[in-house]
């Protein structure tokens, strides 16, 4: 079964030049799709970019992290695992080749997890590797992706 998916990238960098000069313009762009909230993006700091606002590394990251999460949730509430928190710092490794393109290598999620007393934290655990059969951004990226998550329980 074939999904689509679309989305309205704007931008919003024009300093009333356009691109007349590498200079002249800023690298900044809203994500506004219908319905949605406007999220507002910049390039990547290093790139010139503001780094107050989300950049394409972000997302990318955030999306695989988030993606994962919720096929997590899923499958802990189809295995009996109750959790009650959930946080994750993953973390994306790159590389920037001699002519200037870079590319992620690897991302290692670190989720932090919540579980309520009772719940059986090995199969907690094992949820993780069955995900990246399933999770679509992980399926789709062309670098490993690790999961190192850490357990605390509550009532």
């Amino acid at each position: 079964m074939a999904h689509h998916y679309v989305s309205h990238i704007v931008w919003t960098g024009n300093r009333g030049q356009g691109t007349a000069g590498y200079r002249s313009y800023d690298r900044t762009w809203d994500i506004a799709i219908a319905g949605k909230s406007v999220i507002h993006c910049s390039n990547d700091p290093l790139l010139g970019g503001d780094p107050h606002k989300m950049n394409p590394e972000d997302l990318l990251l955030s999306a695989l992290s988030a993606c994962h999460m919720l096929w997590y949730l899923h499958y802990a509430a189809v295995d009996g695992v109750v959790v009650t928190r959930y946080e994750d710092q993953p973390m994306g490794m790159g590389e920037v080749g001699p002519a200037g393109a870079g590319r992620f290598t690897s991302a290692i999620l670190r989720p932090s997890i919540v579980l309520r007393t009772g719940s059986d934290e090995a199969v907690a655990r094992a949820i993780h590797g069955r995900i990246h059969e399933v999770c679509f951004i992980a399926r789709s990226v062309n670098f490993p992706v690790a999961c190192e998550p850490t357990f605390s329980f509550t009532d």
